[in-house]
């Protein structure tokens, strides 16, 4: 698992489908069904490198993916169907900054909150309102990822854990501080631009019991 802490931006070196065109040529919108079939990623991260091994997990702006090679400071991953239809990832390009997290070892610190790397949908930034010395970002998401949601509970975008200042049926807001703005990719953000959002885990298993019966 992660924790939404990240730990470095990476950059894209390429996005590439087995049979040759660039996803980015051929992608739809995420949540959609017409997307590319699969497609191959490497990124150029030194931190999430140097002790990267075939087989290891790194989230790539909150996805987990899992290392084929390492080779040159650069993790090649493989990127199936359903990961570029719920995620932002297949509309990337080479040169795009990434955030980066490796797995949390056993004896690590729990900095931010259960983040397992599976995104359940993406949501839109419709607003940032700058501060004296942060960000204030609202965002649009769909219902079926609000309800999930709760105010001053722990949400994850594009791999950042950050606490929810407010919920709507059909939106929700967070505020960055200046070390989110300068060490992530959310403070290039601009309204239009689609972030990977990773719910509380906790939410979906309760209602999924309360769903079953199990709860009663």
């Amino acid at each position: 698992m992660f924790t939404g802490i990240v730990e470095e931006l990476g950059s894209v070196v390429a996005l590439v489908r087995p049979d040759g065109p660039t996803v980015a040529d051929t992608a739809a919108t995420p949540d959609t069904d017409a997307v590319a079939p699969d497609a191959v990623l490497t990124v150029a991260g030194p931190l999430a490198t140097s002790d990267a091994r075939p087989g290891d997990s790194i989230a790539v702006d909150g996805v987990c993916l899992t290392v084929t090679s390492v080779a040159d400071g650069a993790f090649v991953a493989e990127v199936m169907p359903e990961t570029l239809r719920r995620t932002s990832l297949g509309g990337l390009v080479p040169g795009a900054r990434v955030n980066l997290e490796r797995a949390l070892p056993a004896n690590g610190r729990l900095g931010g909150h259960v983040v397992q790397g599976h995104v359940d949908g993406v949501a839109t930034l419709v607003r940032r309102t700058p501060g004296p010395r942060w960000d204030d970002l609202e965002f649009s998401a769909s219902a079926a990822l609000t309800r999930y949601v709760a105010e001053k509970g722990s949400v994850a975008l594009s791999g950042v854990s950050l606490t929810v200042t407010w919920v709507s049926d059909d939106g929700f807001g967070v505020s960055l501080i200046p070390t989110t703005l300068a060490a992530t990719t959310l403070g290039g953000l601009a309204p239009g631009d689609a972030v990977n959002v990773e719910v509380d885990v906790l939410a979906k298993y309760i209602e999924r019991l309360m769903a079953s019966g199990v709860a009663r």
